[in-house]
């Protein structure tokens, strides 16, 4: 199914949860934040909403540094 994340057309495995897509990308969980159709998403709320083929994504990777 085709999706936008961070505004480019992506095709993805149907069937997954955002918590699958996180880990389908390859990123680590603790040091991203998601908003999906521009809704914010609760971490905790990752494993249970599932995506739809045309939902838009914004997944924002934090890095730590000095």
């Amino acid at each position: 199914m085709t999706v936008t994340i961070n505004g480019e057309s992506r095709e993805i495995p149907e069937t997954l949860s955002v918590a699958d897509l996180v880990e389908h990308l390859g990123l680590s969980a603790g040091r991203v934040a998601v908003e999906q159709n521009r809704e914010i998403l609760p971490r905790e709320h990752w494993e249970e909403r599932q995506i739809a083929g045309g939902d838009s994504f914004e997944i924002v990777h934090f890095v730590g540094g000095g």
